[in-house]
């Protein structure tokens, strides 16, 4: 396994740590945030094109070896002589999860089997959240025998079709030959029977929810000894696709809105046993004043990025505890930024501009000369910031769009 090291100049580096994941804009944030604090980060990307590896905070890199991850991190871990271990994916929490705590004196900073198993089941999530008094959709999870034809019928629509537990079905989807879809708005019974008939063969079919009206909220926080330490929250602005997936544009929230509602979060994390971050997402409908519980992320979400230029630094914070020790509870003033992805924000527009796919969502009112100008504006908003781009560290934005035009061309040559 080839290794790169670099130190960065004029820092006292704390003890090192390996990053599972720099492939993604949530990586490189969790990347930035250590290395701003003088942590020397070994990186572990897909290939050796990871944006991740472009980044000044990546003082080593590997490219991931073959295999389960209990089968070659021991070794990685001896090797660099890491005493954390921070990882982005599901997939990768689900397999850390069933490894000891602490391998070869490096702590594994990474929720263990029993929470994750709760927040990665949406419906055991809902009815948790039902119990403490917090909105749920109304959900329906068709069954083997059940009569899905009549009980779609009885339905009001728009209904969301989600699978209950993302990660368990990737392998299943992909061995009918279909994708991961992560939700889908349905208009009609027709067109929800149409999908239940897609997904048959599989033996099993996703969760099926009322539509909630309103914007994404998240509701970010960090867990320690059944407490919260560290809050932020912030809103969707713009999603890709528009009518719902990941966000491409969102803004940070003042801590004095949505109060009661955060208090319900931290009940609810509390009520699973959560330590670390986590993110409690609705649908919050201004109008009605109501909030309805889509999910928990328990793990570093799509918007770090934002959360980490406004002040409220949720990696850095799992280090400094678990690592340094560092018991005290600071909460930062939050600064007003919004944040865009740029490539996916770009997408969108397109999308948007030259309607190559019907927009679904019932709320969707923007217009495309209206969201024209709010993508042109946005370069000139003084609050704005970016998931991948920083003057002071331009190498994984570059290294991304070096990715997507060899993909282009690619495609062009087929």
């Amino acid at each position: 396994m080839a290794l790169r090291t670099s130190v960065a100049p004029g820092m006292k580096p704390h003890p090192k740590a390996i990053l599972l994941g720099v492939d993604t804009p949530i990586g490189v944030a969790v990347l930035r945030e250590l290395g701003q604090h003088g942590v020397p980060v070994h990186g572990i990307g897909r290939s050796a094109d990871a944006i991740g590896c472009a980044s000044r905070h990546c003082t080593g890199f590997s490219v991931r070896p073959d295999g389960a991850v209990a089968n070659w991190l021991p070794g990685l871990i001896a090797q660099i002589g890491a005493k954390a271990l921070f990882a982005i994916s599901e997939g990768d929490l689900i397999a850390l999860a069933q490894l000891p705590p602490v391998i070869n004196g490096c702590a594994i900073v990474t929720p263990r089997a029993a929470p994750l198993a709760i927040v990665l089941d949406k419906s055991e999530t809902l009815v948790r959240a039902a119990a403490l008094g917090i909105d749920v959709p109304i959900s329906w999870q068709p069954l083997a025998g059940e009569d899905t034809t009549l009980r779609a019928r009885t339905l009001t629509y728009p209904v969301i079709a989600k699978w209950a537990d993302p990660p368990a079905m990737v392998d299943r989807l992909a061995a009918f030959g279909l994708p991961l879809i992560k939700a889908e708005y349905l208009h009609s019974a027709d067109a929800l029977i149409a999908l239940i008939n897609r997904y048959a063969p599989l033996g099993g079919l996703p969760l099926i929810q009322s539509y909630c009206p309103g914007y994404g909220l998240g509701q970010m926080i960090q867990m320690a000894g059944g407490k919260a330490v560290l809050r932020f929250q912030h809103r969707r602005l713009h999603e890709m696709p528009p009518e719902g997936g990941v966000s491409t544009l969102c803004e940070s929230e003042p801590l004095t809105r949505h109060v009661q509602q955060m208090a319900k979060s931290e009940a609810l994390l509390a009520s699973i046993g959560w330590e670390g971050p986590a993110m409690v997402e609705y649908r919050h409908d201004p109008e009605t004043k109501r909030y309805w519980l889509m999910e928990i992320n328990g793990r570093f979400w799509g918007s770090m990025p934002l959360a980490s230029q406004c002040g409220a630094e949720f990696a850095w914070e799992s280090y400094r505890r678990t690592i340094l020790g560092q018991s005290d509870a600071v909460q930062p003033q939050i600064k007003p930024r919004r944040a865009r992805y740029m490539i996916p924000e770009t997408k969108r527009l397109i999308q948007i501009l030259f309607k190559r796919q019907p927009i679904t969502d019932p709320l969707f009112k923007s217009t495309p000369l209206a969201d024209l100008g709010h993508y042109i504006s946005g370069f000139f908003d003084p609050k704005m910031r970016y998931y991948l781009f920083r003057w002071s560290d331009q190498g994984p934005f570059f290294s991304d769009i070096k990715t997507v035009l060899i993909k282009a061309l690619r495609r062009e040559k087929r």
